[in-house]
């Protein structure tokens, strides 16, 4: 989507806002022992309250409201009986509609107690968002956003997953562009355009950057059972600062 009045932004605003709250109450209700399952029914009663729709179950008839993924698997983990436990890194990624707009944000946390390099893997995740949030800026190529997303992440000793990237979202869940990278790629080189509406969202291994589907069909795990953390936001491209859409 190309926002192309105020009042477009408004409504991409509107449910952004919404989806930004929404993974902020279930990050602070996140504890172990709690199954994916109630941590889903979290998001799902603040979705409704909020008149707001679940865009997975809306686009594709996934089986739970949000996505809901542990250590290895980076994601579209299914919402079920798995226990979270001390010490996991949980990532929940949120996407709703309202009146026809969609916004997707999301964020990898830690259940206490986290150890050091789990810790500094999140922090590293976060500054990698950054990055990639500062480099999207009208007229840059979408290669700017994986070299500014390497530029944090290689030095760190961290790999982005190749198979997963932003993409074009606002009228649907999934819009063209698809698969914007955030590793350098010399061969992504269109260029952003102001008033277009992505999600930048670098997913970040200690592994190898490949990662598989599992049985259920939808959860995507590392290859070689890694690590993974990931950080969102949707924004609206700009000749300066990105518009944070998912900002709360």
């Amino acid at each position: 989507m190309t926002v192309r009045n105020e009042a477009e932004l408004a409504a991409l605003l509107r449910i952004g806002r919404i989806v930004g709250l929404t993974l902020q109450h279930m990050g602070a209700a996140i504890e172990a022992g709690m199954s994916t399952a109630e941590l889903d029914a979290i998001g799902a009663r603040f979705l409704q309250q909020q008149g707001a729709r679940s865009a997975p179950i809306l686009t594709y008839n996934f089986p739970g409201h949000t996505c809901i993924s542990i250590n290895d698997e980076a994601a579209h983990g299914i919402p079920g009986q798995r226990l979270i436990q001390a010490g996991d890194l949980v990532n929940i990624d949120v996407s709703a509609e309202m009146d026809g707009f969609y916004a997707d944000s999301g964020s990898s946390f830690g259940v206490p107690p986290v150890s050091d390099a789990r810790r500094r893997m999140l922090a590293t995740g976060r500054q990698a968002l950054d990055a990639a949030i500062d480099a999207a800026r009208a007229g840059r190529r979408l290669s700017a956003i994986g070299k500014a997303v390497e530029r944090v992440t290689r030095p760190a000793g961290y790999r982005i997953i190749r198979e997963l990237g932003g993409h074009g979202v606002g009228r649907g869940l999934h819009e063209p562009p698809h698969a914007i990278p955030h590793y350098f790629n010399r061969a992504a080189r269109d260029k952003l355009r102001e008033g277009m509406v992505l999600t930048l969202e670098p997913f970040l291994t200690t592994g190898k950057p490949h990662i598989r589907k599992a049985d259920d069909g939808w959860t995507l795990r590392t290859i070689d059972g890694a690590l993974a953390v990931q950080f969102e936001h949707t924004v609206v491209i700009t000749r300066g600062a990105p518009v944070l859409v998912t900002a709360v």
